[in-house]
């Protein structure tokens, strides 16, 4: 990957995205890298008092900061920061490339080599606090409009409040405890000297924070089958606070959460496992909540580098269109974990010829892959591919095409409520036992007789492989030094890893306010 390519196409989506916050926000607070610690949005304009379609917008600019992919520059949520963090930090996938190819920082955050400098802290750290800071701004608009009905002023606070508490649940989860940022600064001297925006707050009070947030949009969100494709709902803020709960083992409210969601009819699993991952599927009948990509804009737009990162990448002999980086590639400790027949494996794992032969490896879309000695892996992310002709974007000149990134779905919610089922406070083995078949089922595997909790971990490390929870999810469970050591990740430390460090740029920002992380 050449350092100037990159760079060149991550200022066309990231002038792209500050021009549609200026569009939709008018105003916004970027908590990142500045003269001030945290910036102050341009006060005065046109508000909702006054313009009716002006808190819709603040919304929709919401939902846009979501796109931000900006991983070597000044913001990423859902770029090759989040792909870099989510997955090939896990057992699920190695780093990919070559191996001298992004040693730093994409090597580093692989090997748990990670320093308070890394790029992709800072980036992932950065981008979540600009959106945040739309999210504020919106919240703050939207509390002072009085152009729209209070039924739809709550149901849009409710979806920037979702969107919010998404941000700090996946803040918590990287770093701990974060400052906790829930209003727009007055100036620029409350930007900078009030505490909360310059100081850590302890991991249950975010957490407190985010089930607020989502116990609001939970009260003020309509369900699926009424709400516009692509916006936050009901049972996405219902999903979201048991994942939530589920990380701080509140397993009573869990399965309170997960039976609602299952008992409010919304939503059922495709019956093609493969089909998740294509256009053709954005927004099915599993779907809980997605990334969208072009839905409210109706424009080629999506997290930049997102699908071109882990497309597979030309290496020996070459001779071919290449689809990207070659970046997060399976790991052979994935391709262990599946079972015989498990149809989720050839869905997940695109596999690579190489068996002498040259017959390559065919897509579902007809493209040809040629054998392993014009690739440079062996194994590359099918969930990640989207076809150059045969999708909504297609643009075969183009490797970023984008798709929708599934965030919450319903395989997600069985997982979570079958593990809820199986505590001792709630011992339910029966429901457990039906959602693990359930979900088997659908991958072609005999019914089982009876789970356990490690089965109900297996069946979500397989179902949800690659798709950004794994390393979480190994965290939560107590097992992430034992079994990415065991994978080969020999560097991982027990009470330091399980964490990124603080942004070094951000401590400095803050005049040492901030606090780095145990073991940085």
């Amino acid at each position: 990957m050449k350092t100037n390519q990159v760079n060149a196409r991550e200022m066309k989506t990231n002038i792209l995205l500050r021009v549609t916050f200026v569009i939709a926000l008018l105003s916004s607070v970027f908590y990142s890298c500045s003269d001030n610690f945290l910036d102050v949005p341009v006060q005065g304009g046109v508000s909702t008092a006054s313009d009716p379609d002006l808190a819709s917008k603040l919304v929709t600019g919401v939902y846009y900061s979501l796109l931000q992919g900006s991983s070597f520059g000044d913001g990423d949520i859902h770029g090759f920061a989040f792909i870099s963090v989510t997955s090939i930090m896990s057992d699920d996938a190695d780093k990919g490339s070559t191996a001298g190819d992004q040693a730093v920082p994409v090597g580093d955050l692989d090997n748990f080599t990670i320093s308070p400098t890394n790029k992709f802290a800072e980036t992932l750290w950065s981008g979540h606090y600009n959106s945040i800071g739309a999210a504020n701004q919106a919240l703050s608009a939207l509390s002072k409009a009085t152009s729209i009905t209070p039924a739809l002023r709550n149901q849009l606070t409710g979806e920037v409040k979702f969107i919010r508490a998404y941000l700090y649940f996946n803040l918590v989860r990287m770093y701990g405890a974060v400052p906790l940022v829930l209003r727009v600064p007055k100036d620029s001297q409350d930007a900078n000297t009030e505490p909360s925006f310059q100081t850590r707050i302890a991991a249950t009070i975010v957490y407190d924070s985010i089930a607020r947030d989502l116990q609001y949009a939970i009260n003020n969100l309509p369900l699926k089958s009424q709400s516009s494709t692509g916006h936050a709902n009901k049972g996405a803020a219902q999903t979201l606070l048991a994942k939530v709960y589920m990380y701080q083992k509140k397993w009573d409210q869990v399965k309170l959460l997960t039976d609602e969601v299952i008992n409010s009819n919304q939503y059922q699993l495709l019956p093609n496992y493969a089909n998740l991952w294509r256009q053709e599927s954005n927004n099915n009948i599993e779907s809980i909540f997605e990334i969208q990509t072009g839905a409210f804009n109706n424009a080629n737009l999506g997290p930049d580098i997102y699908t071109v990162s882990q497309g597979p990448r030309v290496g020996g002999l070459g001779g071919w269109d290449d689809l990207g980086w070659g970046f997060n590639n399976p790991s052979t400790s994935l391709l262990s974990a599946y079972e015989v027949g498990d149809l989720r494996k050839d869905a997940t794992v695109i596999a690579i010829d190489n068996s002498g032969t040259h017959k390559g490896t065919v897509l579902w879309d007809g493209f040809r892959i040629p054998s392993s000695d014009s690739v440079q892996n062996l194994y590359y992310n099918y969930k990640a591919y989207t076809s150059k002709e045969k999708e909504k974007y297609a643009n075969k000149d183009d490797k970023n095409r984008p798709k929708n990134i599934p965030i919450l779905r319903y395989a997600d919610v069985l997982l979570m409520n079958a593990e809820a089922a199986l505590q001792p406070s709630i011992n339910q083995p029966a429901i457990a036992l039906s959602n693990i078949n359930k979900i088997r089922q659908r991958a072609g595997l005999t019914a089982k007789g009876a789970v356990t909790i490690n089965d109900v971990w297996q069946e979500r490390h397989i179902e949800l492989a690659m798709e950004h929870d794994r390393f979480w999810d190994l965290v939560r469970q107590g097992r992430a030094g034992q079994v990415l050591r065991a994978s080969g990740k020999t560097n991982f430390v027990d009470g330091k890893h399980e964490l990124l460090p603080i942004p070094n740029s951000q401590i400095l920002l803050s005049g040492n306010k901030l606090t780095q992380n145990t073991g940085y």
